[in-house]
């Protein structure tokens, strides 16, 4: 049963399921049991609703654009202590913010009597008058007539100019040899007659270029007919649109558990000094929390996940959970969690406190550090106990060769001065250290063996994320083998062939490359007890004795 105002009861028994004490960290969690029966409630509903159409890819059948959604519960109390849960979606859903299953947006842009529908009219005017100037007949062919005159100018004068240095070039020679040849007052009167000459060769060459400047000149007022109004339509076309932006910005205004309200314009270019990102306040999150304070909800728990589809740079598993985006949520999040028992931020504690670095092998010149999970290589903006801070208290003059992610367990390379540090470091450019790592993966790979070629960047919506990105990605490329298949798990080797951040996780991850996640990978799979990735082999010449050594490392699972 669901009652007017959204608050969607449990179809299912909730007795027994203890409730958290603490709202969940939105950008670091695992759902709780109720967030998950809320969830599947909401897919049962997407699976059998009938009242709109959209193309998740899910169908054979489906027609359209495939559009992957994420959605969002929120577990909340009503006034009578009932629990229940609201439900939304990120964006748009069938190409409309509004649906009677979910929550509405925090401002609802598409209202049929709404600014920005008039508004969106008028711009929508000003293209259509834009495209017809740009495409009128009279103005293509001016525009065609210009653009083959200003060519025969360029011809014409560029002609005259070459016969002018070849003039120039006959005039000397002249000079030259008459010099030898003529006696001085035959000479002077050469000179004269040469003089004269090149003078009125200028004089034609300023004449033909200014007949073509004039003619031009006359073509270019016919254009600008036409470019002046187009350019003014331009202007307008902008100018309304920043100021429609920044009404938008002003009107998405965001209620947090204190009862307070802050604009999109508040919250990013007052306070950041940065211009609110596109779709900002559209997604999941900040809809759900919006409506219930606005409503006297409580909040209890949250969580989103993936309907359909994965996007082909992202990483998104059908029906996975994710944390709330960092570039477009976190701002806002900050601000509408506030007075609300919130987890501390998991990012803030040091995972490494009371962790041991195990020395596997050291000498005068370098060693080898076994780096546990959850261990930070270097420090970062928040935590600065590290593998890297550890080290230079031991040994000033340390320095890392390579790095792991924090979540990867294994050998870890540790150069004790600067020569060797550029020695080793030399060797992993050249691409002539050997290094093995073996992974756990959630699935069955088909082949036992290949390479996978996927460029890589930063998302920069979201942050450590990575995307396969074919335009501005880095080359990314790793080969695996297949050890074991067990309970449907595949346990791997993997040789990186290059060293991108999170390379290994997201080509195991991503739908084509292994399409099998690491085990306990917590942003590109599920997390677990940790990531089951390890560091396991390495193999490099000595900087001072030239051996090649090697060094291996069980992994502990």
């Amino acid at each position: 049963m669901k009652n007017e105002n959204h608050f969607i009861y449990f179809k299912k028994s909730i007795a027994g399921i203890e409730l958290p004490t603490l709202f969940n960290f939105p950008f670091y969690y695992q759902a709780h049991s109720i967030v998950k029966l809320a969830a599947e409630q909401v897919q049962e509903y997407l699976i059998h609703q009938t009242d709109w159409k959209h193309n998740f890819g899910l169908n054979s059948t489906d027609t359209g654009l495939v559009i992957g959604k994420m959605f969002g519960v929120l577990v909340v109390k009503n006034k009578k202590n009932e629990l229940g849960f609201l439900a939304a979606y990120s964006g748009k859903l069938a190409d409309s913010n509004n649906h009677k299953y979910f929550v509405p947006p925090v401002y609802d842009m598409l209202k049929k009597d709404g600014f920005f529908k008039a508004e969106e009219e008028i711009l929508n005017k000003l293209n259509r008058e834009i495209e017809e100037l740009e495409n009128n007949e009279e103005f293509e062919k001016i525009k065609s007539y210009f653009e083959a005159e200003n060519q025969l100018a360029k011809t014409e004068l560029e002609a005259s100019k070459k016969e002018l240095r070849e003039q120039k070039k006959e005039r000397k020679i002249k000079r030259n040899a008459a010099l030898r040849e003529l006696s001085e007052t035959d000479f002077t009167i050469l000179k004269e007659e040469l003089k004269d000459e090149s003078l009125k060769q200028q004089y034609f060459f300023k004449k033909l270029k200014k007949e073509w400047e004039e003619k031009l000149d006359q073509i270019e007022k016919e254009l600008t007919v036409f470019t002046d109004k187009i350019t003014a339509l331009k202007n307008e076309r902008k100018q309304r649109s920043n100021d429609l932006q920044q009404r938008l910005f002003d009107n998405y205004k965001f209620l947090n558990a204190e009862g307070n309200y802050k604009s999109l314009q508040t919250i990013f270019k007052k306070e950041l000094e940065i211009a609110p990102p596109a779709g900002a306040g559209e997604c999941a999150a900040p809809k759900l929390l919006h409506y219930a304070y606005k409503n006297n909800l409580k909040p209890i728990a949250l969580g989103e996940f993936w309907w359909g589809q994965s996007p082909k740079s992202e990483i998104r598993k059908h029906k996975e959970f994710y944390p709330s985006c960092r570039n477009k949520c976190e701002p806002i999040l900050g601000f509408m969690l506030q007075g609300l028992e919130v987890e501390k931020n998991p990012m803030l504690t040091n995972p490494a406190k009371g962790k041991v670095l195990e020395t596997i092998y050291e000498d005068d010149y370098l060693l080898l550090i076994n780096k546990p999970a959850e261990f930070l290589s270097v420090q970062g903006r928040n935590i600065k106990d590290s593998v890297q801070t550890r080290m230079l208290k031991k040994y000033p003059d340390s320095m890392l060769v390579h790095r792991l992610d924090q979540s990867t367990s294994g050998l870890l390379l540790v150069a004790k001065d600067k020569e060797t540090y550029h020695h080793l470091q030399s060797q992993f450019i050249k691409r002539t250290v050997k290094k093995r790592y073996v992974a756990l993966l959630d699935g069955i790979l088909e082949k036992e063996s290949g390479v996978i070629d996927l460029p890589l960047r930063v998302d920069l919506n979201n942050r450590p994320h990575q995307l396969v990105c074919y335009q501005h990605g880095k080359t990314a490329q790793t080969k695996y083998e297949v050890l074991e298949i067990k309970e449907e798990k595949t346990r791997v080797h993997f040789y990186p062939i290059t060293g991108r951040t999170h390379q290994l996780r997201v080509h195991a991850a991503h739908q084509n490359g292994l399409n099998a996640p690491i085990i306990g990978d917590d942003l590109y799979g599920k997390k677990t007890n940790r990531l089951h990735l390890h560091a396991e082999y390495l193999e490099f010449v000595h900087p001072v004795t030239k051996e090649r050594i090697s060094f291996y490392i069980e992994s502990d699972f």
